[in-house]
């Protein structure tokens, strides 16, 4: 009988971590820093903060005395989507403001970085912060600082728009954060991957109903009095084909980060004024789809706050949501909304960045009829691929938070009468 193969070190500590066995953890991530610095690591802590969806990072001591901060990443059944990690260099060559780690490792099941370690916060933390106190002047800086770096990400980017051939595009890793998410061999595309293993077939428990998805996922949505095109089926299916890597090879394809959240962010107070440091770029590319981009960070900056996606426990006591079926539709009503912070974040992302990036790209001739289609599926990807949405489903959800989860990535996927639909309209 052939011995089952061992899991990488990277898995391996993923698995113990999850487990709640931080120690061994500990000793897997050891036994890996060594390995890839060829160097003694020693006292690695990591951090158990709210952020590390699908990775892990700390810090560790380096042959007794050089202090690092690491980053590692791993994703259950996705490696073989994994063509290139960590392009930092590439980042740093056409002028984005990255932090570029003393070390590298791209192997599946062993991706890690490891960066000189800083005193400076990730700009989560820091926004967390501002949104659990009063502190106008910080609060200030940091939307300034987000204002900067808006317009430094575009005037950074937009040299780089050119056109994509389907075998560039196809290469690029950013697709795993979305389409390679939708789909499995034995599923049509966008009911497979993440998608087949979260939510077809389950059940769904909600604030007022409980569903199978047999019936959620063909119901219609209104919101707050606000009625919804599509059922969430309908999203998955239209993801499954428009978010496809050939289908988007026809836009302008540029030079991004592709998962700038605020978690692979510093807020560097070292220089006169705050700015913006991006961190372990593990889907960064040269031939990434513009429409792609920054849509990972204009939802994870933005609507996946404040605690709702990252912290639902923390959320139960903050919002409230009921939710009632009445025929083929589902009636949601809820109380969250953007903070004056994330409020200001979109201002930015809206005037800084996309509004003049879709400007070029209709001038070159490259901005599809279904740009908005485009954009909105891959926002409503993101609550929904990264993490299980139903109560129950492992990733600590609630009633609550689950329907305003699934309600938010409706509203972003679909067309409403609503906030969001202004601010996107008025983009071209």
């Amino acid at each position: 009988m052939t011995a089952e193969p061992r899991q990488p070190l990277a898995a391996q500590a993923r698995t113990l971590a999850r487990a709640g066995d931080w120690q061994g953890a500990q000793q897997k991530l050891t036994q890996l820093i060594s390995e890839v610095t060829g160097g003694t690591a020693s006292d690695v802590a990591i951090n158990r903060d709210q952020y590390s969806l699908n990775s892990l990072n700390g810090h560790v001591t380096l042959d007794g005395s050089r202090r690092l901060f690491f980053k590692y990443h791993h994703e259950e059944s996705e490696e073989h989507t994994i063509e290139e990690y960590y392009r930092a260099e590439l980042l740093r060559e056409h002028g984005f403001a990255v932090d570029v780690p003393c070390y590298a490792c791209g192997e599946p099941g062993r991706q890690i970085l490891l960066y000189t370690l800083r005193n400076d916060r990730r700009l989560a933390d820091v926004c967390r912060e501002i949104e659990a106190g009063d502190d106008p002047a910080l609060q200030a800086a940091v939307i300034t600082a987000q204002q900067h770096a808006d317009r430094d990400i575009l005037q950074k980017t937009l040299p780089t728009l050119q056109r994509g051939s389907v075998d560039e595009v196809v290469a690029e890793p950013i697709h795993q954060l979305f389409w390679h998410r939708l789909i499995s061999p034995d599923a049509p595309a966008g009911l497979g991957g993440r998608v087949q293993r979260f939510y077809v077939d389950k059940e769904f428990i909600l604030a007022g109903e409980t569903l199978s998805w047999q019936t959620l996922s063909q119901l219609q949505w209104e919101i707050n009095g606000v009625r919804y095109a599509h059922s969430l089926r309908q999203l998955f299916l239209e993801a499954g084909q428009l978010l496809a890597p050939a289908a988007l090879a026809q836009h302008g394809v540029v030079v991004a980060h592709g998962d700038a959240h605020n978690a692979n962010v510093w807020y560097d107070t070292q220089g006169e004024q705050p700015r913006l440091v991006s961190f372990d770029p593990a889907f960064a590319g040269s031939h990434i789809p513009a429409l792609l981009a920054e849509v990972k960070a204009t939802f994870h900056n933005i609507f996946a706050h404040p605690l709702w996606l990252y912290e639902p426990a923390q959320a139960d006591g903050r919002y409230q949501a009921t939710v009632v079926r009445r025929g083929d539709t589902l009636h949601v009503s809820h109380n969250w909304q953007l903070t004056p912070l994330r409020a200001a974040f979109l201002d930015s992302k809206g005037e800084n960045y996309w509004r003049p990036l879709l400007a070029t790209l209709r001038e070159q001739g490259w901005l599809p009829g279904n740009w908005q289609r485009v954009v909105r599926l891959a926002m409503f990807c993101c609550p929904t691929l990264v993490l299980d949405l139903r109560a129950g489903g492992g990733s600590g959800h609630t009633p609550l938070t689950s329907s305003l989860g699934l309600a938010l990535a409706v509203m972003l996927g679909s067309e409403g009468d609503d906030d969001f639909n202004r601010w996107i309209n008025q983009l071209v």
